[in-house]
Order: C-alpha cells, then sequence, then structure tokens
C-alpha cells in the first residue's frame, strides 16, 4: 500500500461528494420551482377549475410528485454518481479535455405516471422516463428526453443549473406530458382474457394501463 492509493480514494471521493452536493441542490430548486407552480395554480385558477388539480407532493429527500389533471410527474434523484461514456458526444468538448472531473454527474430523472395508477394501487401500470437531468461538480447541466425536454438546448460547456433553468425544464416535462396522451391499446393483444385475469380485475383493478406500451427511450419523430 502506499499514499498514491490513498489519494486517489481522497479525490475520488471528494469529487463524488462535490457531484453529490450540487445535484441536491438542484433537486431543491425543483421542489420549490414545482411547489411555486403549485401555489400559482392554487392562486390564479383552481376556484374556477376544481376537476382540474394541480398538486406538490414532496415524498423524500431524493423524491417528489407533481400530479395535474389525471397525470404525475414523479422526479427522482439517483443516489450515485455517474460519469459519461467515452463515446457521448460531450466527452470530445474542450470543457471535458480541459478537466475530465467534469465528466462525473449526478442524475435527475423525470418518471410520467397516470394519476389513476397511484390512486387505485395499479401496481402493474406503466410509467416513463420523459427526461433525465445530468448535473456536474460545476452545476453545469446536460438533458436527455423526449421532444419538448430534447428542445431544450444542450451545451454542457456553458449551461448552469439555475432558477430559470429549472423553470424550462419543468415547464417542458408538463408541456411534453399534457401532449402525451393515452392512446387506446391494440384490439389483438386484448381480446382475449382468462378468468382467473378478470377475477384478479375485479379483486385488484389489475389491467395493466400506460400512455404507450413498447415505449422506448428515444426522442420522438412522428409526433
Amino acid at each position: 500500500m502506499d499514499d498514491s492509493l490513498c489519494n486517489l480514494l481522497i479525490s475520488k471521493g471528494q469529487l463524488k461528494q462535490d457531484v453529490f452536493a450540487v445535484t441536491l441542490d438542484a433537486m431543491q430548486m425543483f421542489k420549490d420551482c414545482a411547489k411555486g407552480f403549485e401555489d400559482f395554480y392554487r392562486n390564479n385558477y383552481a376556484d374556477d377549475h376544481e376537476d382540474v388539480p394541480v398538486l406538490y407532493t414532496n415524498k423524500n429527500q431524493y423524491q417528489f410528485q407533481l400530479k395535474f389533471a389525471g397525470d404525475v410527474l414523479v422526479f427522482l434523484m439517483h443516489s450515485n454518481i455517474f460519469e459519461f461514456s467515452r463515446e457521448h458526444e460531450v466527452m470530445r468538448s474542450n470543457y471535458i479535455k480541459e478537466d475530465k472531473t467534469r465528466s462525473y454527474c449526478g442524475m435527475i430523472q423525470i418518471f410520467n405516471f397516470l394519476s389513476d395508477s397511484f390512486k387505485y394501487n395499479r401496481v402493474n401500470d406503466l410509467g416513463y422516463m420523459i427526461g433525465r437531468i445530468l448535473i456536474n461538480k460545476e452545476g453545469h447541466y446536460y438533458i436527455e428526453g423526449k421532444r419538448e425536454l430534447s428542445r431544450v438546448l444542450n451545451n454542457f460547456s456553458t449551461n448552469q443549473i439555475s432558477k430559470e433553468a429549472v423553470e424550462e425544464i419543468l415547464r417542458s416535462a408538463l408541456t411534453y406530458t399534457i401532449n402525451f396522451d393515452l392512446l387506446v391499446p391494440d384490439y389483438e393483444e386484448t381480446k382475449i382474457i382468462t378468468v382467473d385475469d378478470m377475477l384478479q380485475i375485479e379483486d385488484q383493478n389489475l389491467i395493466k394501463t400506460g400512455k404507450r406500451l413498447g415505449f422506448r427511450f428515444e426522442q420522438d419523430k412522428t409526433e
């Protein structure tokens, strides 16, 4: 054993702690923004539109939910730190080449579920990751996501997480979700059901429901 091993342990461990702290601060920004949206809606629209609610719920340090109409957005911060793969476009930037530790990021994921999935405890229902935000030690961020989220300008070397950036990301996530409609399942895939399935549906409401079946995490091409 030697000092170089200990120094490597300390430097890498401290780097991950620094990235974690910045990502946790960003998560708090998202919570504040989501709560602010709930307050704005309640003060200006809720009285006239009681059937179209907006509800913010803080679940824990790493997760919160924003329910609106028939949807729920779940923001989930991962507790681990990740590095961009060698093939990722950001690894070719001068920003990373000048300091490779900038490629280590925390991750906040955004999932979309139907609100009825939670209301009726439909544990077989599907949710979809509509985006994720990767944030490094300097607060620079990169977004991967669906349609509106993917249109947020990605420049990892200059994009810095801020109240304004968080508001833009949340607005884009809400816009995408509102326009992401529930599709009728394919008839051929649902026309046959067993007696056991029907009995379970009666007891537990186990019809599997999701906005899109066969969803893959890639940018929309035809929508």
